[in-house]
C-alpha cells in the first residue's frame, strides 16, 4: 500500500526555496561589491593567474613611482645647469660688449650677478640635501664671493664627492644619474678667478684689464662648452626615464585589465540575474504557500 504525506513535498520545496535564496544573495554581492567572487579562492582556476598578475601590478606601480620621483630630480638638475649656462652667456655677451667699446660701465654688475646665479645653482638643494655635492651634505661650493675664488685652491673650492646614486626604473635595469659641483663648475670657477685677478674694472679698461677680459672669454666659452655637454646627458637620461615611465603605465592598465575581466562582475548580466532570481523566489514562496495549505484530511471530507 502507498503512503500518502504532504510533509516530504514540503521539504523538498523548502529546500527548493533555500537554493533560490542562497544565488539571490550570491547576486545581490555581486551587484553590492562589483566583484564575481568575495575572495581570490572563490575565483577557482583564475586564482593563480590573478595572484601572479597583481605581483606584476606592484612591480610596475613601484618603477612608475621610482621613474617619477627620478624624473623630478632631474628636471631640478635640468633647472640649475641651465642657470649656470643662462649666466655664463649673459657675462661673455658682456665682457663681448665691454671689449668691443673698451667702456666697463656695467661690468662689475654682470659679474656679480653672473658669480651669486652660479654658485647659488651649485649649492642648490632637494629635499635638505644638495643635488650637486655627491653624498655630502655640506654646500658642494665654497667661495662666497668673487674675491674669495682666490683665497682658495681651485682644487679645495668644491665640497662634493665622486658618489653616484643610481635607481632601478625597470626589470634589470638600473640608471646612475647625478653631477658633482666639481665637474659642472671648474671650468667657470677657473672663468671667475681670472676675472677676481683684474681687480676694479673701471669706466676704461686698462690694456693688462683688456687682456684679461680676453682670456676669462675664453675660459667662459671653453667652460660653458662643458656645462652644455652635462646638460644634454641629463636630458638624454630624462627623455629616458619618460620613456620608461610611460611604458610602466600602460603595463599597469594592461595588467590591472586582466585582474578586471578575471574579477570584476559584468553588471548588466548581475542585473538580469537578480531579476531573474528574484521572480524565481517569488514563485518558490508562492508554491510553497499553496502546497502549505493543502491537506490530506480536508481531501478526505
Amino acid at each position: 500500500m502507498n503512503r500518502v504525506a504532504t510533509i516530504p513535498l514540503q521539504r523538498t520545496m523548502s529546500d527548493a526555496v533555500q537554493r533560490a535564496q542562497q544565488k539571490l544573495s550570491v547576486t545581490q554581492l555581486q551587484l553590492a561589491s562589483g566583484k564575481k567572487a568575495t575572495s581570490l579562492a572563490a575565483l577557482g582556476p583564475e586564482t593563480v593567474r590573478n595572484l601572479s598578475t597583481r605581483t606584476l601590478v606592484a612591480k610596475q606601480e613601484a618603477h612608475e613611482t621610482v621613474t617619477t620621483r627620478l624624473s623630478t630630480t632631474l628636471s631640478f638638475y635640468d633647472a640649475n645647469i641651465s642657470g649656470i649656462d643662462n649666466a655664463g652667456q649673459s657675462l661673455s655677451e658682456s665682457i663681448v660688449q665691454v671689449i668691443g667699446t673698451n667702456r666697463g660701465t656695467g661690468l662689475k654688475e654682470a659679474i656679480n650677478a653672473a658669480f651669486s646665479q652660479f654658485r647659488i645653482s651649485l649649492n642648490a638643494s632637494q629635499g635638505g640635501l644638495p643635488l650637486f655635492g655627491g653624498s655630502q651634505t655640506e654646500e658642494p661650493f665654497r667661495p662666497k664671493s668673487l674675491q674669495d675664488t682666490l683665497a682658495v685652491a681651485p682644487e679645495t673650492a668644491f665640497g662634493n664627492d665622486e658618489v653616484r646614486v643610481s635607481a632601478r626604473v625597470a626589470d634589470s635595469l638600473d640608471i646612475q644619474y647625478g653631477v658633482t659641483a666639481k665637474e659642472l663648475g671648474s671650468g667657470m670657477l677657473q672663468a671667475f678667478r681670472t676675472l677676481a685677478s683684474a681687480g676694479e674694472i673701471g669706466e676704461v679698461p686698462t690694456a693688462e684689464q683688456r687682456a684679461i677680459l680676453t682670456q676669462s672669454l675664453d675660459e667662459l666659452r671653453t667652460a660653458l662648452a662643458g656645462v652644455r655637454e652635462i646638460g644634454g646627458e641629463v636630458g638624454r637620461k630624462q627623455a629616458q626615464v619618460e620613456t620608461l615611465s610611460t611604458r610602466a603605465e600602460q603595463r599597469t592598465i594592461l595588467l590591472k585589465d586582466i585582474i578586471s575581466r578575471n574579477e570584476d562582475a559584468d553588471l548588466g548580466q548581475v542585473a538580469i540575474n537578480l531579476a531573474q532570481e528574484k521572480a524565481t523566489l517569488q514563485a518558490s514562496y508562492s508554491v510553497f504557500g499553496q502546497l502549505s495549505g493543502l491537506s490530506l484530511a480536508s481531501y478526505l471530507r
